[in-house]
């Protein structure tokens, strides 16, 4: 019943006091989680009179004197008493009636609040709700998602500046790091780059050995000697013994992942692109403003030309998009040496090539690091402009193929690009795995449409 009254979930129909009177509400209230009425600060207006004030929800009407509310001055304040049954006139202490409305609340629709509440649902219980729903209803809620989504990955890099005391660059690392563990290894990765700085990877950056022996012996990945081991891994070997005496250095307890993973994934080579990434320099959120800024001056030069010889166009808001191939170079990376032909410390890999990543893993990689990168530094500045600007950049890229996608996909949302595909992901991971499905549009319209039946 609370739900209902808090989203208006009620028959649309004209609501009316228990004795005749048209009642509108302006504000049903905040919920109140503690003692007291269910609703603070309402207002309603009941034949034409506005009333502010508290309301109180109940079942049955008779609850209001089975509760002792008839007799508890904190109730005074209550100008509406909604229920489900009007079973029972109710007053205040000092004997004053106070104005009752009866709203429908099915035991079906009931139970299948409490059941999404509770998490006990079937894997998409919207599902025929998503497929009936106007495509515009598709549209609004999964906008939402996508910025929802985005933002929360910048308002994640803001706080790793935080960490890093203002580094961005350190943050980008620590960014870039989470985000080469695609999903699988994302929290090891993290951990061994917050327990690898950059600033101390830097130091050392000129020899590729070496950045290679901090990255995989902290990482704790170098094998144990054998007779037969390639002379590279010896060498990776010997190079970390020497840093971990001299720095007093400790291979980290990772818990890295390889089962049902394919070889190109395996978390060997991407710690390779990492180091590989910092020998050549580690300098992405220092390219990705240049990119922003290179933006800014071609956008003034054609106003410059615009104004010239067309002084009565607009000049628009936000400068031009920029080249997502511009941003896809940063991490399009070729493995040399021993990981040029090998995705672990064993045999020859084969399919191996110096490319590390493959297209589509560029683009997640633009997706889930460059981009929020751009919105948090743009968010850091203040800069509107940019900031409304770098959500369109996801529309650049096709949508990402897997089974969050797949499963809304099957509803018949429309899933045409990475905005949208993002907006999916967002929609799974933070509302259906979480059962928050009351919160969701989806789920809302959904137990709408069984209550007003």
């Amino acid at each position: 019943m609370q739900f209902v009254w808090q989203h208006r979930l009620w028959d649309y129909t004209p609501l009316r006091t228990s004795d005749g009177r048209r009642v509108r509400i302006i504000h049903p209230g905040t919920l109140n989680h503690d003692s007291g009425p269910d609703f603070f600060n309402a207002s309603v207006e009941i034949d034409g009179q506005r009333w502010a004030g508290n309301i109180e929800i109940h079942v049955r009407a008779s609850d209001w004197m089975r509760h002792g509310h008839d007799r508890d001055r904190a109730y005074d304040s209550v100008i509406l008493h909604v229920v489900q049954v009007d079973d029972a006139q109710v007053m205040r202490p000092d004997g004053s009636v106070i104005p009752q409305v009866a709203v429908r609340c099915s035991a079906r629709s009931a139970a299948r609040c409490n059941m999404l509440m509770s998490g006990a649902s079937s894997a998409l219980p919207c599902a025929a709700t998503i497929a009936r729903l106007e495509r515009v209803r598709h549209t609004e809620w999964l906008t939402a998602l996508a910025i929802e989504r985005l933002y929360s990955k910048s308002d994640r890099i803001l706080d790793l500046v935080k960490f890093t005391e203002g580094d961005w660059e350190a943050a980008t690392y620590i960014t870039l790091s989470r985000a080469l563990g695609f999903g699988l290894n994302a929290e090891p990765f993290e951990v061994l780059a917050k327990n690898l700085p950059l600033k101390f990877l830097n130091r050392h950056r000129d020899e590729l050995v070496t950045m290679e022996a901090l990255v995989f012996g902290q990482a704790g990945m170098i094998p144990s000697p054998a007779p037969d081991e390639d002379g590279y891994v010896t060498r990776l070997r010997q190079e970390y013994q020497f840093m971990a005496r001299k720095f007093s250095l400790t291979p980290l307890p990772l818990q890295w992942k390889l089962s049902r993973t394919r070889p190109q994934n395996f978390p060997h080579r991407r710690l390779a692109i990492l180091a590989e990434k910092i020998h050549r320099g580690f300098y992405l959120i220092g390219h990705l403003d240049d990119i922003i800024a290179d933006l800014y001056r071609r956008r003034e030069k054609s106003l410059m030309e615009t104004r010239l010889y067309y002084p009565h166009i607009p000049e628009p808001e936000t400068p031009a998009l920029p080249s997502l191939q511009e941003i896809r170079k940063e991490f399009d990376i070729r493995l040399t040496g021993f990981w040029a032909t090998r995705y672990t410390f064993g045999s020859s890999g084969r399919g191996a090539t110096p490319k590390a990543l493959s297209e589509s893993s560029i683009d997640r990689l633009v997706i889930n690091v460059a981009i929020p990168l751009m919105l948090a530094r743009a968010t850091a500045r203040g800069d509107v402009a940019t900031m409304r600007l770098i959500p369109e950049l996801l529309r650049g890229f096709q949508a990402e193929d897997n089974k969050d996608v797949r499963l809304f996909a099957s509803t018949g949302l429309d899933c045409r690009d990475a905005f949208d595909s993002q907006a999916m992901i967002q929609l799974r991971r933070e509302y259906c795995e979480k059962n928050k499905c009351i919160y969701c549009r989806f789920g809302h319209r959904m137990l709408a449409a069984e209550i007003q039946k």
